[in-house]
């Protein structure tokens, strides 16, 4: 599932550039049916088509970019590479001369439709790959000038050359399976316009719905549906059915999905997805160019473009049924149905707009209510270990003091092959480990390790602080070989840490720390949370809360120290410089987010009341977590907190 979401947030990079370019095509295409062909016509249409024209090349450039360790222009050359290589080998011309035909119009048709969003997908990602596997290769003196990234390009040509053949037996069977089963479902009335609705998103992703459209709007099989209802010349009540269906779903469907993902997004997300969808909404509206808003969704949350389909399917079903007609020369969006509006095989085309506000409203409930009842990770919601560099949340860092405790950390733990798994929470790192014995408690104290936890197998725990999540990284980065412990990394004593801070030993022998009850609910002592690294006080002294509200809120006047991926967690540095931490339930953050939303976003000001994250309680015990709460100070062991 990572790699999908990886995935869809790398296609975000080329979808960006959609929305302008559909609405240039757009607008070109109106003044020219309105005033006929003009130069403002044909300069915005030539704009537009620049890139909707160039679509799969932008995928090919934009994934290798998005799906590398590290944004890189090596890797975005790589994808390039691998596009030039392959639909140079599979172009018509090039196909002409590997068979022998005399005539390009003879080779097989398949190959006319090669560049397509699919093939450019694939050479994104052998881009990328070869980027990762190949940009730290080192070669022989003799051969140094093509060591490192030089590389990267000529392992990307190889590699492409090798899918190029596969593709040469492969894609021929692909593209004329598609075009006869589309011949069939001709034959199956208004069902098999469903089916063919259904088919038509759901063959969006890899880019063979052209194979499909092929079939039903053009002249290969006979029915011509498009430039019939353009001509004005098919059959009245028949012509424009396999068209007709799409303008509900482009104009009104689409804009209320876009609606249920902006307001399940984060709060501090919702600016972000506010750009990306309210672009995506109008393009579809307008123009009818879905692809913004639907690669927006498809890869983060599958299920949400599989019902998006099955929507289209029904959609185009009904149409015909009623029936409507519509046709379009550019896409089933506002322009299109203005200009066709009079054309004589237009059929009840007052009926679009009534059946839009219905899938309007159909889609908004449906995506909102998935996109919560199951947590779906639509834009504005990923998790915050795939956004990957420059957002928000961003914990990945190259300062050499996790890496130095991140070594340490990994010999204390017995060596790197002694460490089977690794994950973190809010404040400790949790392991599975293959030979416990070989822990040294000791050492992970050493190195800045506030506790240790073993709670029984092969599971180990070590309490850290609320910059875990930096450790973990520069533990990952160690194990994987991409990054190297500094020098003399397991050789000196560091600080007890809490928080990643060193813990001060010279407070006063009571320090007070009066505070707002931060959540509703009944206020317990710290030892009676069923979590030792809480109850006996190893990450610092507090109190807990059982909770009946659902609201955390600051409890005096400060700024957020760090928020984490799952949300289930805060952390708040005071105005005189207390550390706090508020951890809702325990062992919440197995529930990966769900049930948690996160309202502030780390570094910004605070004021006591400000609510800092919400939660669902019956979720909580549902999951069969404790729900207590614990309020910890970080950063002074003789603190006593106090709430007002």
């Amino acid at each position: 599932m990572k790699f999908l979401q990886r995935l869809g947030r790398s296609i975000m990079l080329p979808v960006a550039v959609l929305p302008v370019a559909a609405i240039l095509s757009g607008i070109s295409y109106w003044i020219s049916s309105a005033a006929g062909p003009n130069i403002v016509s044909t300069f915005l249409g030539a704009a537009g088509g620049s890139l909707l024209d160039n679509m799969a090349l932008l995928f090919a450039v934009g994934i290798a970019l998005g799906m590398a360790e590290k944004s890189d222009g090596t890797s975005a050359l790589a994808g390039l590479v691998s596009w030039l290589v392959i639909t140079t080998l599979l172009k018509p011309e090039t196909v002409a001369l590997f068979t022998g035909v005399d005539d390009v119009n003879q080779v097989d048709p398949a190959f006319l439709r090669v560049q397509n969003v699919f093939v450019g997908i694939v050479c994104g990602l052998i881009g990328a790959y070869c980027y990762n596997k190949f940009k730290d290769t080192r070669l022989p003196d003799a051969l140094s000038f093509f060591s490192g990234k030089r590389s990267v390009a000529i392992v990307t040509a190889g590699v492409s050359l090798v899918v190029a053949i596969v593709l040469f037996f492969v894609w021929p069977f692909v593209y004329g399976g598609l075009v006869g089963f589309g011949e069939w479902i001709v034959t199956l009335g208004a069902f098999g316009t469903g089916i063919y609705g259904f088919l038509n998103r759901l063959l969006i992703p890899v880019g063979l719905h052209h194979a499909l459209n092929s079939v039903f709007w053009f002249d290969v099989a006979g029915i011509n549906d498009l430039n019939n209802f353009l001509a004005g010349e098919g059959t009245y009540g028949v012509t424009g059915q396999y068209m007709t269906g799409f303008f509900p779903i482009m104009m009104f469907g689409l804009p209320g999905a876009a609606l249920a993902m902006y307001l399940t997004a984060r709060t501090t997300r919702k600016k972000l997805a506010y750009g990306i969808l309210f672009s995506g909404a109008i393009a579809s509206f307008f123009v009818g160019v879905t692809e913004p808003l639907e690669f927006a969704f498809m890869f983060l949350a599958p299920v949400l473009y599989l019902t998006h389909a099955v929507f289209t399917g029904i959609s185009m079903a009904i149409s015909q049924i009623l029936p409507v007609r519509m046709g379009f020369g550019f896409s089933g969006g506002f322009i299109d149905l203005v200009l066709n509006w009079m054309n004589p095989m237009a059929q009840n085309p007052w009926l679009i707009p009534v059946m839009g506000v219905f899938w309007f409203f159909i889609y908004f409930v449906v995506f909102y209510f998935f996109i919560k009842r199951f947590n779906l990770k639509t834009p504005g919601r990923e998790d915050d270990d795939i956004l990957g560099e420059g957002t928000e949340y961003d914990t990945h860092t190259a300062d050499d003091k996790y890496l130095v405790t991140g070594g340490r950390f990994i010999d204390a733990l017995g060596g790197k092959d002694n460490i089977l798994e690794l994950e973190n929470c809010a404040t400790r790192l949790r392991m599975e480990i293959d030979d416990v014995s070989k822990v040294d408690d000791a050492a992970l104290k050493r190195a800045g390790a506030a506790g240790t936890m073993k709670p029984g197998g092969k599971s180990v725990q070590v309490v850290y602080g609320t910059n875990v999540q930096f450790v973990k990284d520069a533990m990952e980065a160690i194990l994987a070989g991409r990054a190297a412990a500094p020098a003399g990394a397991t050789a000196e004593p560091a600080p007890v840490t809490a928080g990643g801070t060193a813990v001060l030993t010279d407070a006063p022998a009571t320090t007070t720390v009066r505070l707002r009850q931060p959540l509703e609910g009944r206020v317990v002592s710290l030892s009676q949370v069923p979590d030792p690294t809480f109850s006996q006080g190893v990450m610092g002294p507090g109190v807990a809360i059982e909770p009946t509200g659902d609201t955390v809120i600051a409890p005096a006047d400060g700024t957020i120290g760090a928020t984490f991926d799952s949300s289930h967690a805060v952390a708040l540095v005071l105005e005189d410089g207390t550390e706090l931490l508020i951890h809702v339930g325990i062992d919440t953050v197995d529930m990966k987010g769900d049930g948690f939303d996160t309202l502030v976003q780390k570094g910004q000001k605070v004021t006591a009341g400000t609510p800092l994250l919400r939660f669902d309680l019956e979720r909580i015990r549902a999951a069969g977590h404790p729900a207590i709460t614990p309020v910890i100070v970080l950063n002074n062991e003789n603190a006593a907190v106090s709430f007002e």
